[in-house]
C-alpha cells in the first residue's frame, strides 16, 4: 500500500497561489464594455402568405360594394340541429332552409312539422336512400358524412357529392304525390345516399307529410302556391338568364333581352384592429440607445397586429373566408386525410386557383399521402421563396387556419383579382399618419404620469367577388 505524504506548509501555499486570479476577468470587464445585441425578437411572427398574396383594393369610402347579376335562391342553405343527449331535433325556424317552406312564417306549425322527424342512424356502408326507389321522405343529416352516387356508364357507380351535416335531402317529397314528370307519379331518387361515416338522420315519412298538408290549410296553401309559381329562367349557376339565338339563318325576330343585377347587393365594411402602445418618457429619455425604444416597441406592435389582421380576414365570421365560402363550393374529404383526389377536386371547382391556403400539419398530412400513394409533386418558387404545390399550384402554410379537438381543419382554395372575379382584399389608404398601407401610428399624447401614448389602427376587410373564386375542403383529418 502507498502512503500519501502528508501536506506541508510549502504545499499549501503554493497551492493558494495557484487560485489567486491572476487577471481582469471577464465579468468585470463586461462593465466598461458595451455588448453586441440583437434587437428584439418575436416568436409569433409567421410568413403571413395571405397578406401578401391577396391583391388589395383601396376602399376610400370605407365600404366596397360588390354588384353582381341577379342570381335566385337555390335553398342550398344549410339546417342546424340542438342535441338532447343522444336525441337530436331540428331547430323549426331552420326547416325556412328547405326551398319548399321558404318564407313560411307559422313558427307555431314549424315547431309542430320538427316535431315528427324521426331519428335514424346508419353504420357505414349502410344505404339510407336507393337510386331509382320513390323520393317520398325528407332527410336531414344531423351528423356524419353521405356519399352521393349514381350508375355509370359501364356499370359502376359514380360519385357525385359527399354530403355531411346540415345538409338535406328529398325537400322536393314535402309537395307530395303527382309531381312527376308525368304528372301522376311520385318522382324516384336520381342518386343513391350512401353512409361513409356513422350517421344520424332525421327523416320525414310520406304518411306523416300526407298527414301534416291535410290537417293544417295554410301549409297546404303555402305548397300549393311553391308548386304552381313560375321558374324564372336562369342559368345552371342560378343567375338570371339572358335570351340569345344562335346557330339561325334567314332573318328570324331576335329575342330581347336585358341584365338584371341584384337588388340588395353584398357591402363589406372596413374591419378595424386598434390598440394604445404605452411607453414612459424615462425609458424613451435615458435608454434610447443604441436602440430606438420607441421604434421598437412600435415595430413588435405592427407585426402582431399584422398577425391579427390575417387571423381575421381567415375567421372572422362577417368577412372571415372560412365563413363566407358558398355552400356549393364547400366540399368534404373522400375518407378523411387531405388525399391528391380531394386536392384535385377542390381545384376542378374553379378556374384559374392562384394558391392553396393549408395549416403546416394539413401540409405535412398530405405529403404523407402522397407518398402512401408513390406521388412525389414538384415545388414551385414565390418571390424568391420555395414552395409546396399540387398541380403547380401553391400551397401556402397558415397557421391561423383553426384545427379542432377532434384534429380536423380545411383548405382554402383561391382565385384573387378583380380582373378574374376573384377574392381580394380591402384597406384604407391615405390616412393621417400611415406607416404603411392601412396602418397608422399616432402620438395621442403624454399623460400626468409621463407615460406617452400611440394610437396603433389597421383597416381592412376582403370580399368574394363571385360565389366560385373561394373553395373550401372542410374536415380534413391531420391526426391520423
Amino acid at each position: 500500500m502507498t502512503e500519501t505524504p502528508p501536506a506541508t506548509a510549502g504545499s499549501a501555499t503554493e497551492a493558494a497561489a495557484g487560485e489567486r486570479q491572476l487577471a481582469l476577468s471577464t465579468r468585470a470587464a463586461r462593465n466598461l464594455a458595451t455588448t453586441t445585441k440583437s434587437v428584439p425578437q418575436m416568436q409569433g411572427i409567421t410568413p403571413r402568405w395571405l397578406l401578401r398574396q391577396l391583391p388589395w383594393v383601396r376602399a376610400d369610402a370605407g365600404t366596397y360594394r360588390v354588384n353582381r347579376r341577379l342570381t335566385y335562391q337555390l335553398g342550398d342553405g344549410l339546417v342546424t340541429f340542438v342535441n338532447d343527449g343522444a336525441a337530436i331535433r331540428v331547430i323549426p325556424p331552420e326547416l325556412t332552409e328547405l326551398p319548399p317552406l321558404r318564407g313560411f312564417a307559422d313558427t307555431a306549425l314549424l315547431d309542430g312539422i320538427a316535431g315528427r322527424f324521426v331519428q335514424h342512424e346508419y353504420a357505414p356502408g349502410e344505404t339510407i336512400a336507393e337510386a331509382g326507389r320513390p323520393a317520398d321522405s325528407v332527410h336531414l343529416i344531423a351528423h356524419g358524412k353521405v356519399q352521393v352516387t349514381a350508375p355509370g356508364e359501364y356499370d359502376a357507380e359514380t360519385q357525385v357529392d359527399i354530403l355531411d351535416g346540415g345538409r338535406f335531402f328529398g325537400d322536393r317529397a314535402l309537395l307530395g304525390a303527382g309531381d312527376g314528370p308525368d304528372g301522376a307519379a311520385a318522382e324516384t331518387w336520381p342518386h343513391t345516399y350512401r353512409a361513409l361515416t356513422p350517421v344520424i338522420v332525421l327523416s320525414l315519412s310520406p304518411e306523416t307529410i300526407a298527414e301534416l298538408t291535410e290537417r293544417y290549410d295554410a301549409l297546404r296553401a303555402h305548397l300549393e302556391e311553391y308548386r304552381n309559381a313560375p321558374v324564372p329562367p336562369q342559368t345552371r349557376h342560378g343567375e338570371a338568364a339572358i335570351d340569345l339565338a344562335s346557330g339561325h339563318d334567314g332573318e328570324p325576330m331576335l329575342p330581347g333581352t336585358f341584365v338584371d343585377y341584384e337588388a340588395s347587393p353584398r357591402e363589406y365594411e372596413m374591419s378595424v384592429t386598434q390598440t394604445l402602445l404605452r411607453v414612459h418618457t424615462r425609458v424613451a429619455d435615458l435608454y434610447n440607445g443604441p436602440m430606438d425604444q420607441v421604434e421598437q416597441q412600435l415595430r413588435l406592435t405592427i407585426e402582431e397586429v399584422r398577425e391579427r389582421q390575417e387571423h381575421e380576414l381567415i375567421n372572422n365570421r362577417d368577412f372571415g373566408l372560412l365563413h363566407n365560402a358558398d355552400l356549393r363550393h364547400r366540399i368534404q374529404t373522400r375518407g378523411g386525410p387531405p388525399t391528391p383526389a380531394d386536392m384535385d377536386e377542390l381545384l376542378a371547382r374553379r378556374r384559374k386557383t392562384r394558391f392553396f391556403l393549408a395549416h403546416p400539419k394539413t401540409i405535412a398530412a398530405f405529403g404523407r399521402e402522397c407518398t402512401r400513394a408513390g406521388i412525389y409533386p414538384a415545388s414551385v418558387v414565390v418571390d424568391g421563396h420555395r414552395a409546396h404545390a399540387w398541380r403547380g399550384v401553391p400551397i401556402f402554410p397558415c397557421d391561423k387556419i383553426p384545427i379542432s379537438r377532434a384534429g380536423t381543419t380545411s383548405v382554402l382554395a383561391l382565385r384573387t383579382g378583380e380582373d378574374d372575379q376573384g377574392v381580394i382584399g380591402l384597406r384604407r389608404t391615405g390616412i393621417p399618419n400611415e406607416v404603411r398601407p392601412g396602418l397608422s401610428v399616432r402620438f395621442t399624447g403624454i399623460d400626468d404620469k409621463a407615460i406617452m401614448t400611440y394610437l396603433v389602427s389597421a383597416y381592412y376587410s376582403a370580399a368574394v367577388l363571385v360565389p366560385d373564386a373561394l373553395g373550401v375542403l372542410e374536415n380534413v383529418e391531420i391526426a391520423r
